[in-house]
């Protein structure tokens, strides 16, 4: 998918962080006492409609998703409702939560019992396993037949629990979302740079050096203290969250969990990263830098995304230059792939049929889904004479198109339903007219991971799960982006996370694998798209 960087990666993960940290339980009690004040007046300060007045008899539903609050958000949001109201008696409160609160407001909303009845769900099984989200397979047979029927089916097969249970709606998209490396397509151009040579961490070096020296003015590397997951580089896949450290080899069928800072792998990665760090190459500030959308404007060199084909229009138009962009990890369709983008319905909701009824159009429905997307034709976009989509430019007060502002709506397209009912965009980085089926071509040639769908269940380690979490956070940031000594710094990593309990994890979930290789060895693996 192509997302935020990871943008998600991606995507085109996403997929229960209740204990991240003391900062975040001190931001969560704080919400907690936010939250439980009247919904009228939560979040009135930012502009998000959340006092949208019930039309006649329809439904209103509460609907949270990721993304900085737009400008225009309540005219988009109005605009929703008529249609929504006429097409199913249904309306919406469409609040947008920014990029690095998401994760925390969404885990105060259950906790807290808070009511709402439709969200975004990254970290969907763990979500699912403390008995979050609706479990949807009645209706998918009923309200929601039609956009079952519309999704790929190896997406629900992705998002299927074990229980047999599927707990989300996935974005019907590209299934594999490939690491891609992008590069400012006026630099390729100047140097002559054939980026297809590009495939290993190592071999970035001689292109890093040249951009040091020769414009100063770019950042030849940029990290952040989410990073990069290099290890998919060797095949490796964490079996769950990135913050549990446990990863399996995809490429190896039979491969064990491992913890993958003991492996030589990644001291290869780490050291490289370090050099780089040294070197100059990578930004100062990695370690403490937060994950977000691309700068718009901003000068880097080398960045990492998650992302399908053609993502490299969508990542231009963000950066408001031209980028080209390869992929360097295969098509694989993994659990991570399929659930970079689920929306899910409370457990709690009192609308369960509206809220799948929404959904439902949402993902068949191409008036409703471009306008999540796009917003307003006339006011946020015009058509082409090819029917594509062209922005319209944020103006000064002389009628001026201003440089590099941001767009006053938009939606954040892996987040929103099924991306085969939305136009095509025009304008300076136009997508070729048949970008659907060149997806849909792709997706024919990806190859499903042998551990599709696998999902452990760690509810009975929490204390252990915590505490791994907390060391992860105090060494991953640093360690990835290469601002500390390795050497000195990786062995007290992995002392701490041993005395954390991984080595007891890891037990849990080689067991469990084991378990459900069996279960499932009548399916095989490399089953194409």
């Amino acid at each position: 998918m192509a997302s935020r960087p990871r943008i998600c990666g991606e995507r085109n993960n996403d997929d229960m962080r209740e204990h991240r940290s003391l900062r975040r339980l001190i931001a969560s009690f704080v919400l907690v006492m936010i939250l439980t004040l009247p919904l009228s007046g939560c979040f009135s300060a930012s502009g998000n409609n959340e006092n949208a007045a019930l039309a006649g008899n329809t439904v209103n539903l509460i609907y949270y998703t990721i993304g900085d609050p737009d400008k225009d958000l309540k005219m988009v949001n109005d605009k929703i409702n008529d249609i929504l109201a006429k097409k199913i008696g249904v309306t919406i409160t469409y609040i947008k939560v920014g990029w690095q609160e998401y994760e925390d407001r969404l885990n105060t909303l259950v906790s807290a019992g808070t009511p709402f009845d439709i969200a975004f769900a990254p970290e969907y099984a763990t979500y699912a396993q403390r008995g979050a989200w609706l479990r949807l397979n009645d209706y998918l047979s009923k309200e929601g037949k039609d956009m079952y029927d519309a999704i790929n089916p190896i997406f629900w097969q992705g998002v299927r629990m074990d229980d047999g249970g599927i707990y989300g709606v996935p974005t019907n998209k590209e299934l594999a979302v490939r690491d891609q490396w992008m590069y400012p397509d006026a630099l390729v151009k100047k140097y002559h740079i054939d980026i297809s040579k590009y495939k290993n961490l190592a071999s970035l070096e001689p292109l890093l050096r040249m951009i040091k020296q020769k414009e100063p003015s770019y950042i030849p590397m940029e990290l952040d203290k989410e990073s990069q997951n290099f290890f998919a580089l060797d095949g490796y896949e964490y079996v769950s969250e990135k913050t549990l450290p446990l990863m399996r080899n995809v490429l190896d069928p039979d491969s064990p969990v491992v913890n993958i800072f003991e492996t030589d792998e990644a001291r290869k990665v780490l050291d490289l990263l370090r050099h780089y760090y040294v070197e100059g190459y990578i930004n100062e500030d990695a370690a403490m830098r937060e994950t977000e959308g691309l700068k718009r404007g901003g000068l880097v060199f080398w960045k990492a995304a998650g992302g399908g084909p053609l993502a490299e229009n969508s990542w231009s138009k963000d950066r408001g230059y031209k980028l080209v962009a390869y992929p360097v990890t295969p098509a694989l369709i993994t659990t991570e792939s399929i659930r970079g983008g689920v929306m899910a319905i409370s457990a709690d909701t009192k609308h369960p049929v509206e809220s799948i009824k929404f959904l439902n159009l949402l993902n068949t429905d191409p008036e409703v889904r471009n306008l999540f997307n796009f917003g307003i034709e006339g006011v946020h976009y015009t058509l082409d004479s090819n029917g594509q989509v062209v922005p319209i430019p944020l103006k000064d007060n002389n009628g001026n198109p201003i440089p590099d502002a941001q767009p006053s709506y938009g939606g954040v397209q892996y987040t929103q339903g099924n991306w085969f009912i939305l136009k095509t965009m025009g304008g300076e980085y136009p997508d070729p007219l048949d970008k659907w089926n060149q997806f849909r071509a792709s997706n024919k040639e990806a190859v499903v991971s042998s551990t599709l769908g696998f999902t452990p269940d760690l509810s009975r380690m929490p204390i252990q799960m915590q505490n791994i979490q907390m060391v992860w956070e105090k060494y991953f940031p640093s360690l990835m982006t290469g601002s500390v000594d390795v050497a000195s710094v990786l062995p007290k990593f992995n002392q701490e996370l041993r005395q954390a309990g991984i080595n007891e994890v890891r037990s849990e979930v080689q067991k469990q694998l084991d378990a459900w290789r069996v279960a499932h060895s009548s399916l095989g693996g490399g089953v194409r798209g």
